[in-house]
């Protein structure tokens, strides 16, 4: 069981979301940040920097959207659905920009590879909690 899914039965809410799809979105968006920082931090490294300039740039967006909305929908005890809603339609947005970006390197660097399937996933995810929230 996850960090995010212990919490959430840690506290009482209003319960208008189910508690794993609530708690499989934090940890995408929590996975999706990290990577993106870290794959940010990889193709710093890489010899053609140059040509990595876009999907730097879209990692380091995709970093904070990602952890903005983890932080975010992390601590809901109440869902306001005009809160999280432009916050997820964001992560949905950017995780499809930066995995779509990746996914060009992918077969030249293992990091973008990782980084367009933790992307691909948080954008799911986030899809998921959107088509529930009232």
């Amino acid at each position: 069981m996850s960090y995010a899914r212990q919490m959430l039965d840690t506290y009482p809410r209003d319960a208008n979301v189910d508690s794993d799809l609530l708690a499989a979105t934090i940890d995408a968006l929590s996975d999706c940040a990290q990577t993106c920082n870290a794959d940010n931090a990889a193709d710093l490294t890489v010899p053609d920097v140059a040509e990595m300039a876009t999907c730097i740039r879209l990692c380091l967006d995709c970093t904070d959207i990602c952890g903005t909305a983890a932080a975010v929908v992390g601590r809901l005890a109440v869902n306001d659905p005009r809160v999280t809603r432009p916050l997820l339609e964001a992560c949905a947005a950017i995780c499809r920009t930066c995995g779509d970006e990746c996914e060009r390197h992918a077969s030249h660097h293992a990091h973008c590879r990782i980084c367009a399937e933790a992307c691909r996933r948080c954008e799911r995810a986030c899809r998921a909690l959107l088509e529930v929230l009232a």
